[in-house]
């Protein structure tokens, strides 16, 4: 599998082999490190194993976080509220499109609420992508869902490191596109067998 980048704000993600073959892509966001733990939790690296892709939701505040989530699979990003700061990085953008087997996924950090009486969701893509697209992945809230809103999927990871604003473990996805199928789940990384001490991921008394 190759990953290309672009200048622009489209990058293409193509695949080697048969256009059946699933992609598997990792979605996590708001890790908040070190500001919130000292580190990705070990579970991170579970649930994302057999990842082709990984791509980040934004509020990522070191570059190291993306180099460590590159140990397991090629990683694009966006940029958070929060990650002002961030030095120029060839694998993040303030806003990502991506192609994979012809659905369009943009990527963005802030929340989405399609339900808004002011904009119709179509609108709000628009503005925010630049065209519609068939997936939309965000952070910011922290708060986890899959939900289908007029034959869009809007996918929201939560946070690894502060699920609901929590010092706990918490969430991330995964993103399947098999042919013209794609379908999105929620990981709860307490659910995961990697072993986990409190201490060593958060800081002293945090979430007690």
């Amino acid at each position: 599998m190759t990953l290309n980048y672009f200048a622009s704000i489209t990058t293409t993600f193509e695949l080697a082999g048969p256009k059946t073959e699933p992609i598997r892509i990792g979605l996590i966001s708001d890790t908040h490190i070190p500001a919130d733990a000292r580190r990705l939790p070990p579970q991170v690296k579970e649930a994302f194993q057999d990842t082709h892709l990984i791509l980040h939701a934004g509020d990522i505040y070191l570059p190291g976080v993306l180099d460590e989530l590159e140990t397991i699979a090629p990683v694009l990003a966006v940029r958070g509220n929060d990650d002002g700061g961030l030095p120029d990085d060839y694998r993040f953008k303030d806003i990502q499109v991506l192609n994979f087997n012809g659905f369009k996924l943009g990527l963005t950090h802030r929340g989405y609420y399609p339900d808004a009486p002011v904009h119709s969701l179509d609108r709000l893509m628009r503005r925010e992508f630049g065209e519609l697209v068939d997936i939309i992945v965000y952070g910011d809230t922290h708060v986890a869902m899959v939900e289908s809103y007029n034959d869009i999927l809007m996918v929201n990871p939560g946070s690894p490191t502060s699920p609901n604003h929590l010092l706990e473990l918490g969430t991330v996805a995964i993103l399947e596109i098999t042919g013209n199928r794609a379908q999105a789940r929620i990981i709860h990384l307490s659910e995961l067998s990697s072993p986990f001490n409190q201490e060593d991921i958060y800081y002293r008394g945090a979430g007690a």
